[in-house]
Formats: C-alpha cells, structure tokens, sequence
C-alpha cells in the first residue's frame, strides 16, 4: 500500500518523466497463476512473422478469462492508481500477452498515443495509460523497458526520425535500422522485478532491448483510459486553452505521429 507521500511522489514522477514503477503489486500466488496461463496461452499460439519484435503478442479478453478478469479486477493495483489520483482510469476489458522470447530482436522505438490530431494531446495529465504487469525480472540482459523521459509532453529529435508505430510501418523495419533500434542519448532503462506494476503514458517514446537470454520474459499489458471530456480532480493548475475550447462531441482523425500538438 502506498502511502500519500508516495502516492504524490510517483504521480508528480509520471506527470513529469511520463512513466511511473509501483513495485511488488502482484504476490507470487498470483504470479504464479498468470505464468501458467501465459504459458499455456503461448503455448497454443503461432508468433506472427510481422510481430517479431514484440514476440507472442497474445490478445486476451477478461469475460473469457477468469484469470485475466482476476488480474483486471486486482484491488491492489486499483488502490495504487486512486492513491495516485489516477482512479478514474477504467481497463478496456482485455490484456495483451508480450514476451521477449529467448534471443529474441529488440522492440523498435515508438508511442501509442493515437490521438494527436485532438488537443487533448496537450494534456499535462494522462488520458490513456497502459498497465504493464512483469511476470518476470527484467535487466538490460533480456531487453527490458526503455523510455525517453519527458518525451510525452516534449519534441525530442527521435520524433520526428522514426517510422510510424506499429501496423503504420514500424513492423517491417529491418533490424539493422540505425534509428528504430538505436541508443538514444536521452533513455533511460527500467529494470524490474516480477510482480511489479509499470504505468507507461501513450504518449510517451519506449522501447526494449534484445534478451540476451535463454529465458523468455513475460508481460502483460492492459490498456486503461480516463474520461476524455473532464479533468482530474488532482489538477489544480492552469488547464491547456485548447483543452478548454476542445469540442467533447468533435470527431478527431486517427493519427499516430505527432503533430502540432507536442511542442519542442
């Protein structure tokens, strides 16, 4: 259980660095259940040729799933959020299942926003969130998280020099591309423990390194959104004009690079 000091200390972390780590959410017991069913799902499972870089890449839905729907409902992690000010985020019904298999190729540099045609792109508080459980430790060795700190709010070089995100183009990459997997001067790596909890901002530029390893590593992912048309009630500055002036029932225009919403 967090308490309020740290509670403030990693929202102030996220709002600022675009990531946060609340460790040890998940006890080994459940560990334990998630491994199995990862492991089983995996093991029914043909890796697309097109999603090497993410390895298994496993959609899994809560209402087919008792033990996704138990990780989606794991009142830990939910207490965490709502003492961060976060509780408002509501999960979107599934988890994706990542790995890095064992010698399996980095994961390109990217972000998931998908929304910066829309002003709330601007938005000093996060919209969309993923929730990243580890199921196993992770270290530089078997490619864990890399992020660009602050890169959800701000213009970095890499922005403007990488393929579009996924389906977009970033999947066909060779993996020799001197951008897509290169060290960055601005990252930072986030090694973990299994059981800890990473809460990554859409907008925010990551990837993972190779897994130098015999061992596959695991993760899973659950996508999580707040209401678009309000503003956290922890915010009490100033709220972006264009936010204020934003049209809740305006249609946006899907658009995954950055535009003029993300200042340098």
């Amino acid at each position: 259980m967090l308490t309020p000091e740290q509670a403030l200390e990693k929202r102030e972390f996220m709002l600022r660095e675009g990531y946060a780590l609340v460790q040890n959410i998940l006890p080994e017991t459940l560990l334990e259940e998630l491994r199995a069913e990862t492991e089983r799902l995996i093991a029914d499972h043909v890796e697309a040729p097109e999603l090497r870089y993410q390895g298994q890449h496993i959609d899994e839905f809560a209402v087919d799933n008792p033990v996704i729907d138990k990780l989606l409902s794991w009142q830990p992690a939910y207490e965490a959020l709502a003492a961060m000010g976060l509780g408002d985020f509501r999960p979107e019904g599934k988890v994706i299942i990542l790995t890095k298999e064992a010698g399996g190729p980095p994961l390109y540099w990217h972000q998931d926003w998908v929304f910066w045609n829309d002003p709330l792109s601007l938005s000093p508080w996060p919209q969309v969130v993923a929730l990243n459980y580890y199921l196993s430790d992770t270290s530089e060795e078997n490619g864990c998280l890399r992020v660009i700190p602050g890169s959800h709010r701000k213009r970095f070089p890499l922005h403007d020099r990488i393929v579009p995100a996924h389906e977009q183009g970033a999947r066909y990459v060779s993996e020799d591309d001197p951008v897509m997997f290169s060290d960055d001067p601005d990252q930072v790596h986030v090694p973990v423990k299994a059981g800890d909890l990473v809460l990554l901002d859409a907008r925010t530029l990551h990837a993972a390194g190779r897994n130098r390893t015999d061992q596959r590593r695991t993760l899973v992912l659950a996508w999580h959104l707040r209401p678009m048309d309000t503003v956290p009630e922890f915010w009490q500055e100033e709220v972006p004009a264009a936010i204020v002036a934003r049209d809740p029932a305006a249609e946006y225009e899907s658009l995954r690079t950055p535009g003029e919403f993300l200042k340098s």
